[in-house]
């Protein structure tokens, strides 16, 4: 009976390690340009009991990548590690701060059934002389990624003092061309490290603007099955879809309200396209713009009082925000440069990020919303759709490489920078998803 249950556990194993590649090798992450300022760190090899067969998921490799993709730590390569303490007694301090070590992570993962696990992992500070955070719990073989991703968002918020953001989610749009074939469209659902991802609607028409509830259950986006313009409300974990908005015309750019009781979105006011409000549940419809100009491109801010959007009013693309219940008075904030479009404001509502170009270049750049000032983040040639972590400490975006369109995220102050590269076709309209409830 033993020697059954360890060749299934052996089989299911091998199975989840497959999975787990391929889904890697869809879409992987690429650290571009890496800051002097991290922070060392040593993620110690998590010691291992119970079988001896390969884990599903390496918990300590996956919690070193989460820190190193922040930008914020210097994970030290496994190989390098100057000792590999398993326990708390066996840390040399003393060797640890002559290697300039700020701090060790050490941990293990118990084997308790073929598909239940224990992991316990300690955060010990070098200079300090000990342990500042521990925790110990149980997951099954199919949550020890998420599980690692939990212990990485603990570890970050114990240091840095932000919440982490490694245990959420990235939507996104791919295309795939083939000679002599319509395009394929795909609107896909991604760990932060692109493993684990999951297709939620394909098409041979176009799909775009994915914009996920504040609760991270369902996605709002666009859709052209139809051969027009159509919003949709998609749950994540039923599959249900229902249409929200087809009016003639523009359907476009849909986003959720902070309290998820409402979309904004970019409906056509006669020959204009204006900015409306969307009740989700009795579908009434507030409109909140009234101009001959293009107004596009909503995003509310965190109160729920005010959307910013984009607007030709002034004669070329710039940002304005409207009090949603004081009709149309909008005030311009941005005035440096022709083109300045696409907002999406920081989770403390402090700052937005934008696409700004000149010419025929575009990049994304931030503005703080107090000061006025505006700094580019990105130096690519066709950057586009912004998206802020949770936590406010990246940014997500659409680019090119190689001709091909990627995704790609820099730290908000432009000093680190990470790409992640589908292996095959096109990736394009990322949003970054909620923390997870």
């Amino acid at each position: 009976m033993k020697v059954k249950m360890i060749k299934k556990y052996l089989i299911s194993v091998l199975l989840l390690f497959v999975i787990a590649n391929l889904a890697h090798a869809e879409l992987r992450v690429e650290i571009t340009q890496g800051t002097d300022a991290a922070r060392p760190i040593a993620v110690v090899p998590f010691a291992r009991t119970g079988l001896s067969a390969p884990l599903p998921a390496d918990v300590s490799a996956i919690v070193a990548a989460d820190l190193q993709r922040s930008g914020m730590f210097a994970p030290i390569e496994p190989d390098k590690l100057i000792a590999q303490p398993q326990n708390v007694e066996a840390v040399n301090y003393k060797l640890w701060r002559m290697a300039s070590v700020d701090h060790i992570v050490i941990g293990q993962v118990n084997m308790i059934s073929a598909q239940q696990f224990e992991l316990e992992f300690r955060l010990l500070d070098v200079f300090k002389g000990q342990q500042i955070l521990g925790f110990k719990y149980r997951e099954t073989d199919k949550n020890l990624r998420m599980a690692a991703h939990k212990i990485s968002d603990l570890i970050y918020e114990r240091i840095t003092g932000q919440r982490g953001a490694f245990n959420t989610q990235v939507a996104y749009v791919t295309v795939e061309r083939q000679i002599g074939a319509q395009p394929k469209y795909k609107l896909q659902v991604a760990d932060t490290d692109g493993y684990n991802s999951q297709t939620v609607l394909t098409s041979a028409q176009p799909i775009m603007s994915p914009s996920w509830s504040p609760d991270g259950s369902r996605l709002a986006y666009v859709s052209f099955e139809h051969r027009r313009s159509e919003i949709f409300i998609q749950n994540l974990q039923t599959g249900q879809r229902d249409v929200v908005s087809k009016s003639e015309g523009i359907n476009g750019a849909p986003v959720w309200s902070p309290d998820g009781r409402q979309l904004a979105l970019t409906l056509t006011s006669g020959d204009n396209p204006d900015i409306y409000v969307l009740d989700i549940t009795s579908k009434k419809l507030q409109q909140v713009t009234r101009h001959w100009s293009i107004d596009t491109e909503p995003s509310w801010m965190p109160d729920g009082r005010e959307i910013v959007f984009t607007s030709s009013r002034s004669g070329k693309p710039q940002l304005y925000r409207v009090n949603v219940n004081q009709g149309d008075r909008p005030q311009r904030i941005t005035f440096d440069g022709d083109y300045n479009a696409n907002a999406r404001i920081s989770p403390d509502g402090k700052s937005l990020a934008f696409v700004q170009g000149s010419g025929n270049v575009f990049k994304i750049a931030t503005l703080d919303l107090q000061t006025g000032f505006v700094q580019p983040v990105t130096d690519g040639a066709l950057d586009e759709s912004p998206s802020f972590a949770p936590n406010g400490s990246m940014i997500l975006y659409a680019t090119q490489a190689d001709r091909r369109g990627v995704l790609a995220a820099v730290s908000t102050d432009g000093r680190f920078r990470q790409r992640l590269v589908l292996s095959e076709g096109d990736v394009r309209e990322p949003t970054w998803g909620p923390y997870k409830k």
